[in-house]
């Protein structure tokens, strides 16, 4: 009887179980454990129970309570406008590529997926020059001289341009995977039985994705949540706070110029992280339930 076990696993394994405990499970356990204290980063947390929560929720006059209400409005706004775009746009796009008559195909895919490997302060200094006042494409091409980040609604557009702009092209690709996976015999019984393009695509090529469109649409709502670089770099915020988000506030709290309100700043990321599992949780079974 072989009683040799095998350890190849644990070398694969291993080495990424390590990384999420040092770098992800334990700052998460003493995020949570900070949001329930009084701390400044330098000097030991001082333990205040739920009063972080309180304030945050509750005390309206707190300047806390309304950059949260405020950061999280702004935040489910990029969530509710981008959100769609990043899942119907590249659907379409991954459809239109699967016709015949299209062609570079591949030439087409890389060129969407390229903006996707560019860092997120890369792209959006690009973005940047291309809707500056004096040089920026866009000005250039209508003539005009708008700043376009300094006001509404086109601070707004600005950052949803960019951010669809970076994140079409991966989920295109796992459509494209899915399609791929289709067997063309369903498509050509469909085309016999006088199917269009409409009914094929809801009754074929819809239900044979729902797997990767529930795994893009939990995973782009639960990014979109955590948004941070595009409002920073295109708008600092503005104009009025108008684009702010979450997460800037929360960044502020922790690392500001003047003392460190990393209690408070903990307990906002906590309620993120809870809103957005909440959320995650229901697109899950919702999209699971009618998927099945």
């Amino acid at each position: 009887m072989n009683n040799k076990r095998n350890f190849a696993p644990i070398f694969f394994v291993g080495p990424h179980i390590i990384l999420f405990i040092v770098f992800i499970l334990i700052p998460s356990i003493y995020g949570i454990y900070a949001s329930f204290t009084n701390w400044n980063l330098i000097s030991d947390p001082v333990w205040v129970g739920l009063d972080n929560y309180k304030t945050i929720l509750t005390d309206a006059d707190s300047t806390f309570y309304a950059q949260f209400f405020n950061g999280l409005v702004n935040t489910l706004l990029f969530v509710v406008f981008t959100v769609p775009l990043m899942i119907i746009i590249p659907l379409m796009i991954a459809v239109a590529l699967e016709h015949k008559e299209v062609k570079f195909t591949s030439l087409f895919q890389t060129l969407l997926y390229v903006p996707g490997l560019i860092s997120i302060s890369a792209a959006a200094l690009i973005w940047s020059l291309i809707f500056n006042k004096q040089l920026g494409v866009v000005n250039n091409l209508f003539g005009s001289e708008h700043v376009w980040a300094a006001t509404q609604p086109y601070a707004w557009l600005t950052i949803i341009v960019i951010t669809v702009w970076a994140g079409i092209g991966g989920n295109m690709i796992i459509y494209r995977a899915g399609i791929n996976g289709v067997s063309k015999d369903l498509y050509e019984s469909a085309e016999i039985d006088g199917a269009g393009p409409v009914r094929k695509f809801f009754s074929i090529t819809l239900p044979s994705i729902k797997f990767p469109l529930i795994y893009t649409m939990v995973m782009t709502t639960a990014g979109a949540f955590n948004v941070f670089a595009q409002p920073l770099m295109m708008t600092s915020g503005g104009p009025k706070q108008g684009t702010t988000v979450l997460m800037m506030y929360i960044r502020d709290l922790a690392f500001s110029h003047g003392e460190s309100i990393a209690g408070i700043a903990s307990a906002m990321a906590v309620l993120l992280g809870l809103v957005i599992l909440v959320i995650s949780a229901i697109q899950y079974y919702v999209m699971s339930r009618n998927a099945a």
